[in-house]
């Protein structure tokens, strides 16, 4: 959990960052970002230096020859700002006029997976007071603890205050971790969001197997599946693949496997059968030509709206035996359309859904104000659904206004993962996430199906045969049963005296103010 401290640093930066000029979040944090990895390009090679004074003898290749000693975040940041801004900014006429800013473009495998995605990168910082103010700042920040850089990095994650293009937004963080805990990573599970975005989904289930599962380490061959394999994701906006591989390698995962490229495109038609858990919150507001779309994808459901499509997609991607949780719009659940329909008939005939946990309209917000709803469901392609589970989620801990404010403390909605049995009295009724963890505990390991059977409550479960009947409906209010309460007012007669008493207090209110005013 971030500090204050962290908080007002990052605050600091983020606002010298907007006197200095720079007022887009997504371009304050891509520079922020880049100066991150310089900085962490040479700590790096300070490590390299170390240990070969150590041992006598250099085992690994430096990233930085002695001559490009001037672009070293060491060096640099110890120049004067015009000087030091020169370095990142000089027109470059032979190879020893390379700046800071070009030789972090082309410092290929060296610097990891984000260097993989430096390609239109562009330097912005427009002056030397700004660049010398933040590097002196980050300078300064304890880059050196995986779980606070990881913390600091997603706080400045947080500050993205708009809605992305093409129906893209940052997913709430505690609504990432609720739909890990839920799904449980595995440890031989093989994770993919095909919408990446900043990569949260992938950076919570490393958090979560680093909590959990710290004894899965001692062994050569998870050390080398986490590493390796275990994380992958696909995203096609250049700006996204940077911020997410940093937020990746800040939490501790040095070398996941990211794809630039568009998903539904026909360039991504050679995944199949890869993965065995997909998290994903994926974009639902566009509509794409038949003719972009990967063909197998229109067999499933053939539509243009990128929200049935992702579903598709999925299903296409998940091996036999892989698990899902995927956040839709709420039409997905009970839009009328052949394509709507035969998605969720896929879903329920021949894949086993286990569950709808519906969210609020302003869990989104500001970005959105859309209802929406998480889908839990396994692929089977042979069927497996008998029940599912619906839970109407009614509040997350924040407030459901634009402004997002927590309603209950930090450590409480800490609390409401890490236990969520015990959770304070006054948290109750502020934050569902406790009983949505609970109660799928409950219907999902230990099969209690007896205590869901009130429709009035908030977690219920509904079996198969009723919503075959419904025609696959999966709006939670068509099976929820409401409970009206009757309420007593009193008889006309004894308003009309009421009203007739009050109009007699104004009166002689009315003329004792005047008198006063005489």
């Amino acid at each position: 959990m971030i500090t204050g401290e962290l908080k007002s640093s990052i605050d600091k930066i983020w606002n010298d960052f907007w006197t200095g000029g720079i007022s887009n979040p997504l371009t304050v944090i891509e520079q922020f970002t880049y100066l991150i990895f310089l900085k962490r390009l040479d700590d790096k090679q300070l490590l390299i230096e170390r240990e070969a004074n150590l041992l006598g003898v250099l085992k690994e290749k430096p990233i930085y020859t002695p001559e490009q000693a001037s672009l070293r975040w060491s060096n640099f940041k110890q120049k004067d700002p015009e000087i030091m801004f020169e370095l990142f900014t000089r027109t470059q006429r032979e190879l020893d006029d390379l700046t800071v800013f070009d030789f972090m473009k082309n410092v290929g495998k060296d610097g990891g997976v984000f260097a993989e995605y430096m390609k239109g990168a562009t330097f912005m910082i427009p002056t030397p007071k700004l660049l010398d103010k933040v590097v002196q700042q980050i300078d300064a920040l304890p880059l050196e603890n995986r779980d606070a850089k990881g913390d600091l990095y997603e706080y400045m994650l947080s500050k993205i205050a708009e809605a992305g293009t093409n129906g893209q937004f940052r997913t709430p963080r505690h609504i990432i971790r609720m739909m890990v805990e839920m799904t449980k990573p595995r440890k031989d599970d093989i994770i993919c969001d095909p919408a990446c975005g900043t990569s949260g989904f992938l950076v919570s289930s490393g958090e979560y197997i680093q909590q959990k599962h710290q004894d899965w380490f001692y062994e050569e061959d998870f050390r080398t599946h986490y590493n390796q394999k275990m994380f992958n994701g696909i995203e096609f906006d250049p700006t996204m693949l940077r911020i997410g591989s940093m937020n990746l390698q800040l939490h501790g995962i040095e070398t996941p496997i990211l794809v630039g490229k568009d998903s539904l495109s026909k360039s991504n038609g050679d995944i199949n059968d890869a993965y065995t858990l997909i998290l994903a919150n994926p974009p639902f507001k566009g509509s794409l030509d038949y003719d972009d779309v990967e063909s197998s994808l229109l067999k499933t459901t053939k539509t243009k709206k990128t929200e049935l499509l992702f579903l598709s997609l999925m299903l296409r991607m998940m091996k036999i035996g892989g698990r899902a949780a995927v956040i839709v719009p709420d039409g997905v659940l009970f839009g009328s359309s052949n394509a709507h329909k035969s998605i969720r008939k896929e879903l329920i005939e021949n894949q086993q859904l286990q569950a709808v946990v519906s969210m609020p309209g302003g869990v989104f917000k500001p970005y959105a104000g859309v209802s929406t709803a998480i889908l839990f469901f396994t692929k089977t392609n042979s069927g497996g659904t008998d029940n599912v589970w619906f839970y109407d989620m009614k509040a997350d801990g924040l407030s459901l206004d634009d402004k997002r404010n927590l309603l209950v403390t930090e450590e409480a909605l800490e609390q409401c993962f890490t236990e969520p049995e015990n959770i304070q009295e006054e948290v109750k009724g502020k934050c569902d996430i406790p009983n949505i963890l609970l109660d799928w505990e409950e219907v999902h390991e230990t099969k209690n199906h007896k205590k869901f059977q009130n429709r009035k409550s908030q977690s219920f479960i509904v079996p198969k045969t009723e919503i075959k009947e419904n025609d696959y409906d999966l709006s939670i209010n068509r099976y929820k049963e409401i409970e009206y309460e009757e309420i007593q007012y009193e008889k006309p007669e004894i308003l009309i005296e009421v009203i007739k008493q009050l109009d007699i207090e104004r009166k002689n209110s009315l003329l004792n103010l005047e008198k006063l005013l005489k």
